[in-house]
């Protein structure tokens, strides 16, 4: 087996033993290879490709690190036409959560979360995904001129919510 060299905060790495330890882990290594085997699978799954898909994602980071609040800022502005919403709240005096509403296919969600991701000082990044084509022809309806920007489903699902921004 190859031996690599990650660079981690040393609280993650004592998180990381702490959950080898408690769940029966022979070592870091092996949780950190079942994370990484999971963190490439999870959006691998054959019944969600070629699916309208909707995904929620939410973003915990310290409100001190300014550039994760433009970097969320920028990655909503370049997916506009997969960010169906967004909305950033303050959790306690230190932290902000920004919650993304997607709408689209496997490929564009993944990328997106995998943006997230790589962003330096998130403190969690979480997110859902569900088939939402099988609830009709119409669940993710385009907004068009004809329909007043409401989509065919008479709800208008575009744009951005700020929150208290």
């Amino acid at each position: 087996m190859t031996v690599v060299s990650v660079s981690m905060p040393e609280e993650l790495l004592e998180r990381i033993d702490g959950f080898a330890d408690e769940h029966g882990y022979t070592g870091r290594s092996e949780v950190v290879r079942e994370a990484s085997r999971n963190l490439l699978g999870e959006f691998e799954d054959a019944k969600l490709e070629d699916r309208e898909l909707m995904a929620v994602v939410t973003v915990l980071f310290d409100y001190e690190t300014t550039s994760v609040e433009e970097r969320m800022m920028r990655l909503r502005h370049e997916h506009e036409g997969l960010v169906a919403s967004n909305f950033h709240n303050h959790v306690g005096s230190r932290y902000c959560m920004e919650l993304f509403v997607l709408e689209g296919r496997l490929a564009d969600i993944s990328a997106f979360v995998g943006k997230i991701r790589a962003t330096k000082d998130t403190l969690t990044v979480d997110y859902s995904v569900t088939p939402v084509d099988e609830f009709g022809g119409d669940a993710v309806a385009e907004a068009t001129p004809e329909d007043g920007g409401q989509g065919r489903d008479g709800h208008g699902h575009s744009g951005h919510g700020h929150g208290d921004e």
